[in-house]
């Protein structure tokens, strides 16, 4: 697979052109009947699929392949190129019905799965068993388009990261070949749709563009995406309101080959959770989380990515990103007053403590080339100053992550808009931060933009754990060449 094609590169400037255009693909004309054959299954997998997760049972749909195959049937032949989509029909403002009724009259209406009503993992339990089920009974139909079938999620960031994860379970369980995923962008972000060419906003022509978007998932190449698992290990007793990405868990421990300093407490409590393009502490976190909870209270004000983004850089300024109020310590304001770090830097095996510059008040881990709505932070790195500081190229898929620092709003909204570059840190293959509460007794973080307030111990130390997963997510490349 040629991870070239997976390389960086969204930036602000075309990120804005982008969010006026949205994603067309100009000048392609797709037949709608050619379409709904390629990609719409046999009638008796879609409703065998269907009532196997509304009954959460794959025994009971049998009766499909019988009546497929019963005497004087004609045979059923796999299409093309099978695809399944998930939406998230609350996204996209007004759009989100509109667009899951005009997805399900290009193909079969069992093919398009509402996220309020069918869960990813559901599908991948019970839809993906029925076609392995049916295929290790002899049905050559079910076998190809299990190999064959792809997948869209139609939402935001969170959406798509929710999809890749639950698919992502069948490596972990044998199940292969795990389907590719293209996407729909329906959030305010889109950054993992940038960096795959699906665009950074829902398109205007949205109609015949959905046509165009489909052909595409059937047909587009395949690259590959690095996710990170995060491991947070912290006093047991704390109250933790988790994510919906962080899931408790009791299987999971640090690192023995870097040594605590200092004792632990009897009792440890464990979250874990996959991201796929970022993880941050800081006043970065704390503005989204102020962001959310503000949404939240009053749905009415988010109409949209537009009045979200407004919303958003109000709220920024009214929580002391730009203007810290007088009283604060400035020696408070730096995360190194609360934070170590250590990193396996790239082509190394060993744990290394990394200096947090005193001015840095968000450090941010990127893994993709877009962050904030198409930005890349990181910047554009000329070769002589990767070789002073020991870094290579990023990629989407190349085992490492930048860590930058943003010190406050003036100096990080210089660096949205590319004036200038992040405060560069490290880049790692693993990464171990260790927080001790002092002044502050928590932290804002977020992963993918599920920001939460993580409680900080003077006591004892909490570790945030972060290393890659052995296998790569694979995704639809959307550009066309």
């Amino acid at each position: 697979m040629d991870s070239t094609a997976s390389r960086r590169t969204a930036s602000g400037r075309s990120s804005v052109i982008e969010s006026i255009k949205g994603f067309t693909f100009a000048g392609v004309r797709i037949s709608k009947e050619d379409l709904r054959k390629r990609i719409t299954m046999p009638e008796y997998l879609r409703l065998a699929i269907r009532e196997a997760i509304q009954k959460k049972d794959v025994d009971t749909v049998r009766r499909h392949l019988d009546m497929a195959y019963a005497a004087g049937a004609e045979i059923p032949q796999p299409v093309e190129a099978p695809v399944i989509v998930f939406i998230n029909s609350k996204s996209g403002g007004r759009h989100g019905p509109q667009l899951k009724a005009r997805l399900q009259e290009l193909m079969g209406e069992e093919q398009v799965f509402d996220l309020s009503d069918v869960k990813p993992h559901e599908f991948v339990q019970y839809g993906l068993s029925c076609l392995e089920k049916f295929a290790a009974l002899g049905d050559s139909c079910a076998k190809v388009t299990r190999e064959r079938i792809r997948v869209v999620a139609a939402g935001g960031d969170g959406t798509v990261g929710w999809v890749l994860g639950c698919l992502g379970d069948l490596k972990k369980q044998g199940r292969e070949p795990v389907p590719p995923t293209g996407i729909i962008p329906l959030g305010t972000g889109n950054d993992l749709s940038r960096s795959f060419g699906w665009g950074g906003s829902f398109p205007f022509n949205w109609k015949s563009a959905t046509k165009s978007i489909l052909d595409r998932v059937a047909t587009g190449p395949i690259n590959r995406l690095d996710s990170w698992n995060l491991l947070i290990s912290m006093p047991a007793g704390e109250k933790l309101e988790t994510p919906h990405s962080l899931k408790p868990t009791e299987d999971a421990s640090l690192d023995q080959e870097l040594e605590i300093d200092g004792e632990l407490p009897k009792k440890l409590s464990n979250y874990q959770g996959v991201y796929y393009n970022y993880f941050s502490i800081g006043m970065d976190a704390q503005v989204a989380y102020g962001f959310h909870h503000l949404r939240n209270e009053k749905p009415y004000l988010a109409q949209g990515p537009i009045s979200n983004k407004l919303i958003y850089s109000g709220y920024s300024c009214t929580q002391g990103w730009f203007f810290t109020p007088c009283s604060s310590d400035p020696c408070l304001r730096g995360l190194n007053n609360i934070l170590r770090l250590y990193v396996k830097k790239v082509n190394s095996s060993k744990w290394e403590q990394i200096s947090v510059p005193s001015s840095v008040r968000s450090i941010v881990t990127l893994n993709l080339p877009s962050y904030g709505g198409g930005r890349n932070p990181w910047g554009r790195l000329k070769p002589e100053y990767l070789e002073k500081r020991g870094f290579v190229e990023a990629h989407a898929d190349d085992g490492c992550i930048e860590i930058f620092g943003l010190k406050q709003g003036w100096h990080a909204s210089m660096v949205m808009v590319e004036l200038i570059s992040a405060k560069h840190i490290a880049q790692a293959s693993a990464i171990r931060f260790e927080l001790r509460a002092g002044e502050w007794d928590e932290a804002y973080m977020q992963m993918d933009g599920e920001p939460w307030k993580q409680p900080i111990s003077k006591e004892y130390s909490t570790f945030i754990e972060i290393k890659r997963v052995p296998f790569q997510s694979l995704m639809v490349n959307g550009k066309r060449n």
